[in-house]
């Protein structure tokens, strides 16, 4: 595969090993960040050419925000492996739950939601999407805290 220039999102297929059948990315590649959000480059269809999922790993720095969103047509499973993590959801945002490391953490396609890291540490989880395509069918939804441009 060619290399990339690296760039917020985009992929480094340089990175990337594939053999027979089986498509490794050591030590989870570069990072790349996304809507406050940093990831190692991770798995999705850009890099290794899968139809219907993709993994990755988030880190959120402490204060940090993932401006509110939606997931249009894919649904996503976290794993949070350390740190407090609040989402704020629903529709106008008024709903809350706060989790912390070692919980599971499933969202529906369609449902805005806004993610905070309420906790002194970074919070690192682990991703997956059942999309292959990574941010493409986001969808930005109203936030009192997105800056203004």
């Amino acid at each position: 595969m060619q290399a990339q220039t690296k760039g917020i999102g985009e992929i480094l297929e340089n990175e990337v090993e594939v053999h027979e059948g089986i498509t490794v990315i050591r030590g989870g590649g570069s990072a790349r960040g996304w809507n406050g959000i940093h990831y190692k480059q991770g798995m999705s269809g850009k890099n290794v050419g899968s139809r219907a999922l993709s993994v990755n790993v988030a880190t959120v720095p402490p204060g940090a925000i993932a401006y509110a969103h939606i997931h249009d047509g894919f649904e996503v499973m976290l794993f949070i492996a350390q740190g407090t993590v609040k989402h704020i959801f629903g529709e106008g945002l008024k709903e809350e739950v706060i989790n912390e490391a070692g919980d599971f953490i499933y969202i529906k396609s369609g449902v805005p939601h806004e993610v905070f890291n309420i906790g002194n540490n970074d919070v690192i989880a682990f991703v997956a999407r059942s999309a292959a395509d990574e941010w493409d069918k986001i969808v930005n939804y109203p936030s009192e805290f997105r800056p203004k441009d």
